[in-house]
């Protein structure tokens, strides 16, 4: 009989598209940092496998070493059978960080500027989900116990294992954890507009790499179907997802496989969040010292050109600019609002012109009272979080969300609609009781969303209320340790399912 590892000699590999500070676009990034990282410090062997983006310093930064050459990754393609990959391994000079496997090749990595948004995302992914398996197969160092695949990019890896990889004697008892970090991205197509034609059905034979039919894939599908264990970002998202309004078209299967579905909720970093040492902000403090926060808006008010006034309270918003982060409701009451209360408003973010341009007008309607920086940004959150009053959160749908979780680590009091992990992590304040830590509004609406302004910057002005808030959202935890012991209990459910359908 198979047994479960102890964690001690449990081995885990998380395979994903993006891991900080290597490649990072987004918080699927920051995951892969932290979240290997805390189940190595309860004794778990985890690693990372990433493609070698060209934007990797290879040399000077990293040194990474190769340790396999030539490895052939089947394409399905008559005409060209296989592409030819290298894997580099980096083991960091701090063990409690996770070990990362690159996955090299010219074509598809080294000469990409970025992680994203090309025509070919599906091959290149692909490649990544293949690859990872033959490399393990042909590996004789290391093997793991669990596979974690996150989100689509990795869901053709879940369908080849369970496929194509069953007669393998070294991976067919592989138990897989598929991780969703966001149910609306499921290829490099819009699965709102797929034809009849198009449709995947999530079981047919994946095709070849470069047919046509390879990039209407739904890759999310295939992972859910495929996959031991299917776990969501937050126990409410996780709910919310088996409604026609948050499952994106994939609700019905989810409903179906709800057995196999949990929530488990993303943590915080507090090595890299924690105002106490962080050197990216201008004084550091404490909650017991968080009047110093005031320092640090000056800091921010000089940051973003902006009148260098302690008293006036300063919301602010750190956030990719697209429809699902709420921007349409800040841009329809902000209006209002300058009108008719003093505050600052900061953001930082890129993303669609839609949101940049009017942004823009903004800015340059309330020069004294608006800074923006409309561009990503991995340094200038630190000072926001430090030097802010509020944290804006309005979300149309949010998985977890992890910006304002950092931004309450530093006192900045949390305003978001009740959806998916902020539902999870703001208990709307009640002045009655001086219970809970946040302002938080259910109905999509920028009325709602109106009011809890009102609200936050009413209370702003009784600085006794005010500063216990901070204080209270500062003390709260919501570190990965907590995360990282759910997770592994995670593993051990999907080794018994896996084990209760007899495959080990």
């Amino acid at each position: 009989m198979t047994l479960f590892p102890s964690k001690k000699h449990l081995k885990v590999l998380f395979i994903a598209s993006e891991a900080a500070p290597y490649a990072q676009a987004g918080g699927l990034g920051e995951v892969m940092y932290s979240l290997p990282k805390a189940l190595r410090e309860i004794g778990v062997d985890a690693r990372i496998f990433i493609p070698k983006y060209g934007s990797i310093d290879s040399q000077k930064k990293y040194n990474l070493k190769t340790i396999y050459q030539h490895l052939e990754v089947p394409t399905g393609d008559e005409k060209a059978p296989y592409l030819f990959c290298n894997i580099k391994f980096f083991q960091p000079r701090n063990e409690k960080e996770a070990p990362v496997y690159f996955l090299e090749n010219m074509e598809y990595y080294e000469k990409r500027a970025n992680i994203y948004d090309y025509s070919d995302d599906s091959v290149r992914f692909g490649l990544l989900s293949r690859g990872v398996l033959e490399f393990l197969e042909k590996n004789s160092d290391w093997q793991p116990d669990i596979l974690n695949c996150l989100d689509w990019q990795a869901g053709y890896c879940v369908n080849f294992l369970k496929t194509k990889y069953q007669g393998s004697q070294k991976l067919k008892n592989l138990t897989v954890v598929f991780s969703i970090h966001n149910l609306y991205h499921q290829g490099t197509f819009d699965h709102k507009l797929v034809s009849e034609l198009d449709f995947d059905d999530g079981k047919s034979e994946i095709p070849s790499f470069f047919s046509e039919r390879f990039s209407k894939i739904n890759a999310m599908k295939r992972g859910v179907i495929y996959s031991d264990v299917v776990n969501t970002v937050s126990e409410t998202y996780s709910r919310e997802i088996l409604s026609p309004e948050y499952g994106e078209g994939l609700n019905k299967l989810l409903l179906e496989v709800k057995e196999k579905l949990f929530g488990i909720l993303n943590g915080i970093d507090y090595d890299f969040w924690n105002p106490k040492t962080d050197k990216l902000i201008y004084k550091n403090y404490t909650s017991s010292t968080v009047h110093r926060k005031e320092d640090n808006k000056i800091a921010l008010q000089k940051e973003f050109n902006l009148p260098l006034k302690k008293n006036v309270p300063v919301i602010s918003m750190v956030s990719r600019l697209d429809e699902q982060k709420g921007i349409d409701l800040v841009l329809e009451a902000i209006h209002h609002l300058l009108k008719e209360v003093s505050f600052q408003f900061v953001l930082v973010g890129g993303g669609s012109e839609r949101y940049t341009k009017p942004l823009l007008e903004l800015k340059e309607k309330y020069p004294k009272k608006i800074g923006i920086f409309l561009l990503p940004n991995f340094t200038l959150p630190h000072l926001v979080f430090a030097g802010a009053d509020v944290i804006l959160c309005p979300s149309r749908f949010e998985p977890c969300g992890v910006t304002h979780l950092q931004a309450m680590k530093y006192g900045t009091v949390p305003l978001v609609r009740k959806t998916g992990g902020l539902a999870d992590t703001v208990e709307n304040f009640n002045p009655a009781s001086d219970s809970g830590y946040g302002f938080v509004f259910e109905n999509y609406n920028s009325w709602c969303f109106f009011k809890e302004v009102v609200r936050a910057l009413e209370n702003f002005k009784h600085k006794k209320v005010w500063e216990r808030l901070q204080k209270r959202v500062m003390e709260l935890d919501f570190s990965w340790k907590e995360s990282a012991r759910k997770y592994l209990e995670l593993y051990k459910r999907a080794f018994e399912i896996q084990k209760a359908r007899g495959e080990k």
